[in-house]
């Protein structure tokens, strides 16, 4: 899979003479989500989930819980490697992948919002939106904000008991802990939002007639305008913007001061 890989798929899927399922949108599936996009997306599941499992592991002061701790930091590292890519690519990824394309005003958000309860016709088409819809896109900002902000404070952050986060030596202890405290209260928010995102997958799933997970897995979605389909995934790119996050975030753990919190 190279830069230039495009969107083009196959298939008729019942279609109109002129390609289309009568109503604007063709059937065939059309590449909108890019394979950067997706390995992000599902690589950061896994960081976040191991992120909460490790969490709760290392309480204990233990050798397991002390491991525990280690991969919760290490979770965090590349969470925070993914998050900041995201961020990057909201700007120089595909088309769909940008901010600039999912983005809207609340007056679309508050149109779609009132739209979601409304069942479409047992044999009508259903036209989906290319990438994230006007409420979708707002989620995701959301996650961001909060992710990104939960990685941030837990470099700072301690255990208050002996380990701290890998850049907690750039600030005093009662700032360490004062982190360390909105840390803490911020995965209960996380996990409500979490929940909230996976919940609306089902509902448009079951309701709406819309595998957003699929979409998510394979990159193609049905129910488009023709010519939707992205020009190319820019992998190259990525892969450069992913290594230079992650050299970054090397540098300023290796060069960060010793932390000096538990001289109690």
């Amino acid at each position: 899979m190279t830069g230039d890989d495009t969107g083009k798929g196959t298939g008729d899927g019942g279609r109109a003479d002129d390609g289309s399922s009568g109503d604007g949108a063709t059937n065939d599936p059309q590449l909108v989500w890019d394979l950067p996009l997706r390995i992000f997306h599902w690589t950061l599941v896994l960081a976040v989930t191991g992120s909460f499992v490790t969490h709760y592991a290392s309480g204990p002061l233990t050798t397991a819980g002390i491991d525990a701790f280690q991969w919760h930091a290490r979770c965090g590292y590349a969470a925070a490697v993914l998050l900041a890519f995201r961020v990057l690519w909201g700007f120089v990824g595909p088309a769909h992948a940008r901010f600039g394309d999912f983005l809207r005003g609340p007056r679309e958000a508050w149109a779609h919002a009132r739209g979601l309860f409304r069942r479409p016709e047992p044999h009508a088409p259903v036209a989906h939106v290319a990438g994230h819809n006007p409420l979708g896109g707002w989620m995701v900002m959301l996650l961001l904000v909060l992710l990104l902000a939960q990685a941030i404070t837990g470099m700072f952050a301690n255990d208050q008991i002996m380990n701290a986060g890998p850049l907690a030596g750039y600030v005093e202890s009662a700032r360490s802990d004062a982190l360390t405290t909105w840390h803490g209260r911020a995965s209960n928010v996380i996990a409500a939002a979490v929940l909230l995102h996976v919940l609306a997958a089902f509902f448009y799933l079951l309701v709406k007639r819309e595998n957003l997970v699929g979409a998510m897995i394979t990159g193609y979605k049905r129910g488009l305008p023709p010519g939707t389909a992205i020009a190319g995934q820019r992998t190259g790119l990525a892969v450069a913007i992913v290594a230079a996050l992650s050299a970054l975030l090397w540098w300023a753990i290796r060069n960060a001061p010793e932390a000096n919190l538990f001289t109690y």
